[in-house]
């Protein structure tokens, strides 16, 4: 009944004007057979119509009408566009035409993407996916500038298995409507092909996978550079950034990356807790302590920095307990600085009681610094949890 209420306006539309105009004998059939519904005469009408007489904005007009009666968006547009061409008579009945059938697809397209994300089993929720994704490629034929379109069938490709197809919507996300989230996404398909890439290459020592896995990860990181800039405040952009250039093997451009933007802003958190992890990564240990607390100092209760800088504390413990004994020194250096992490891994046990790998880290610390009562409570902790 609703379909039907809204045809009934559509056609109110076209023929409020038009009804009671003179015109040939095709265009007077057409308007006769819309209004009964008969959809293949009145295209056969104004196919006719359009070949006899190629400046008929309404047989062009009308035509497209009919071709979105029939969800032959592709051809609608192609009408509307040659109406257009004519004369602007129809300009504005064209975009109503538009905005209906782009709702109409995207609303469908929204269904069966929800039905795949409720499914049970993977080839239903693939085959909804796929449904959604030719629903969605209707919408964007029909509305080219609208994101959501764009951005919905992106994420119905990823969902299905198929990254790679969710590029081309993704960059034309990106083109109109930006946002540190697309670029995110857009950025991790490339990011982790590149994985998937370089462990081949691992496994079979074949050197185009090597080169095929590099070029993923420069293109990640020329993606996710730009959408840094754009967005400086998006986490989620900077710590796949450190990943990129770690797994491409530029850990010193990605040093001198992050270091700028620490220099350039040292106030912002996620640029001190970035360069950490770069720090942290090639074992700078004292380096990486002063970005991780400093951002902690920036919000005391950043929980990813509470636990690196943990960690930092930690391996660097470990490091300086192996040194000792290799060198047999007899130095207990190492317990001043597992002493360090414990006020952290406190302060993220307050924030996240639940958190196992904190009280794994505790279990390390108090073990190194042969607190056994300690150690044996956090031990429990952990088999708490696991359970």
């Amino acid at each position: 009944m609703k379909r039907l209420l809204i045809i009934a306006a559509l056609l109110s539309m076209i023929f409020g004007i038009t009804a009671f105009q003179c015109g040939s004998t095709e265009l007077t059939s057409a308007r006769l057979y819309i209004q009964q519904e008969n959809l293949d005469k009145a295209k056969e009408q104004l196919i006719k119509e359009t070949q006899k007489n190629p400046k008929s904005d309404e047989g062009f007009y009308l035509l497209g009408y009919v071709y979105g009666q029939e969800n032959d968006i592709k051809n609608m547009v192609e009408s509307f566009e040659k109406s257009l061409k004519i004369s602007d008579k129809f300009k504005q009945k064209i975009t109503e035409n538009r905005v209906f059938h782009w709702v109409e697809n995207f609303n469908k397209g929204i269904n069966l993407y929800n039905k795949g994300a409720k499914a049970t089993d993977e080839e239903t929720a693939k085959e909804n996916y796929k449904k959604a994704i030719e629903k969605f490629d209707m919408a964007i034929i029909a509305q080219p500038d609208s994101d959501k379109a764009y951005r919905s069938k992106a994420f119905a490709c990823i969902n299905m298995g198929a990254p790679q197809d969710a590029i081309a919507p993704l960059e034309k996300v990106i083109e109109i409507n930006p946002s540190g989230e697309t670029y995110y996404h857009l950025g991790g398909i490339f990011h982790d092909k590149g994985f998937e890439l370089k462990q081949k290459y691992e496994e079979t020592k074949d050197e185009k996978y090597n080169t095929e896995a590099q070029n993923n990860f420069n293109k990640a990181i020329e993606i996710l550079e730009e959408g840094r800039k754009a967005f400086p405040g998006e986490g989620k952009i900077l710590q796949l950034l450190s990943s990129a250039y770690i797994e491409a093997g530029k850990e010193a451009i990605a040093m001198d990356v992050f270091k700028n933007a620490v220099e350039v802003e040292p106030d912002n958190k996620l640029y001190r807790y970035n360069y950490g992890v770069l720090l942290l990564g090639v074992k700078k240990f004292q380096e990486a302590e002063v970005q991780f607390k400093k951002a902690v100092d920036l919000d005391p209760e950043y929980l990813n920095a509470l636990f690196n800088l943990s960690v930092t504390y930690i391996k660097w413990g470990s490091l300086l307990r192996q040194e000792a004994e290799e060198q047999e020194t007899g130095s207990e250096e190492y317990k001043e600085v597992f002493k360090k992490a414990i006020p952290y891994l406190v302060k993220y046990k307050e924030i996240e009681p639940d958190e196992v790998s904190i009280y794994n880290q505790l279990v390390i610390v108090y073990s190194n610094l042969n607190m056994k009562e300690e150690a044996n409570e956090a031990f429990k902790k952990v088999q708490e949890l696991g359970n």
